[in-house]
């Protein structure tokens, strides 16, 4: 049995989600896979092409997101009883836990309760607007975050992101049965940090092997999206707050992202 404030949250959040062309869950089986890299750089190339997009970071342990682009200290503000998004750039909004919270420092240590209505929060009391796209970053594994998107959030499909070899293949199949069995739509896997491009002389090396999300789509029947080398780089931009495109727009890395996002765009609503 539901209660009267229950279901006006959801209707809350049918709404505020009803205004949102695309919806996406980023998620993996494992962290250190680069999952919240590629949703950055996912929303940010959507963004690129003149979407309207919106990054929401569900990780309401280790929120990364407002670190990774140039956002840190800056805090959300409320209008007329909504949270409004930080703006990244005219086209891409972002909210995200580490920009609600007084004491950015401070450990949130919450059960899963309280966790859930943090993240109902987060859905229905942001003022997106309409939108293109919302890309949603959850935490590693299976819990609770990423179940509260599944059965609160109509119309969101999810995106795999995996590294190459076998001891994250192992976890990534794990999400994938959570997938199926809470019905969620997988638009694709992507496999990161297939291989490692060399600072000195460019070249490629298979440092994490090459392959193995490919080789789990296709176990699974689902789409490859495509795979992402690893740049020193990158690592560096993102611990400078720099999303990786302005003044790489040639580098493998960049050329790989925009591949990923033409094989996205295909399968928008």
């Amino acid at each position: 049995m539901e209660f009267p404030d229950q279901i006006a949250r959801k209707a809350k959040i049918r709404e505020t989600m009803g205004l949102i062309k695309n919806k996406f869950l980023v998620l993996s089986g494992k962290g250190g896979v680069g999952k919240s890299t590629v949703a950055v750089h996912l929303a940010v190339a959507l963004s690129n092409r003149g979407f309207l997009t919106g990054l929401l970071d569900i990780d309401l342990h280790g929120p990364s997101i407002p670190k990774m682009m140039g956002l840190s200290g800056q805090k959300v503000t409320v209008e007329k009883g909504l949270l409004k998004p930080l703006t990244f750039n005219e086209k891409l909004k972002i909210i995200s836990m580490a920009s609600i919270l007084d004491d950015q420092e401070t450990a949130v240590i919450w059960r899963g309760p309280r966790k859930g209505g943090a993240i109902r929060q987060l859905l229905g009391d942001v003022h997106w607007g309409p939108l293109d796209f919302l890309i949603i970053d959850a935490p590693p594994g299976t819990g609770d975050e990423s179940l509260s998107i599944a059965q609160l959030v109509p119309g969101v499909r999810a995106i795999v992101v995996t590294t190459p070899q076998q001891v994250a293949i192992e976890d990534v199949r794990r999400s994938l049965q959570f997938l199926n069995k809470v019905s969620l739509d997988i638009v694709g896997v992507i496999e990161n940090m297939s291989g490692l491009i060399c600072p000195h002389c460019r070249e490629e090396i298979d440092l994490f092997k090459k392959g193995g999300g490919e080789a789990l789509a296709r176990e699974w029947g689902v789409p490859f999206l495509g795979r992402i080398p690893l740049d020193p780089n990158l690592v560096l931009e993102a611990d400078s707050g720099r999303p990786y495109f302005e003044g790489h727009e040639d580098s493998a890395v960049v050329l790989a992202l925009n591949r990923i996002v033409d094989e996205i765009l295909k399968k928008q609503a």
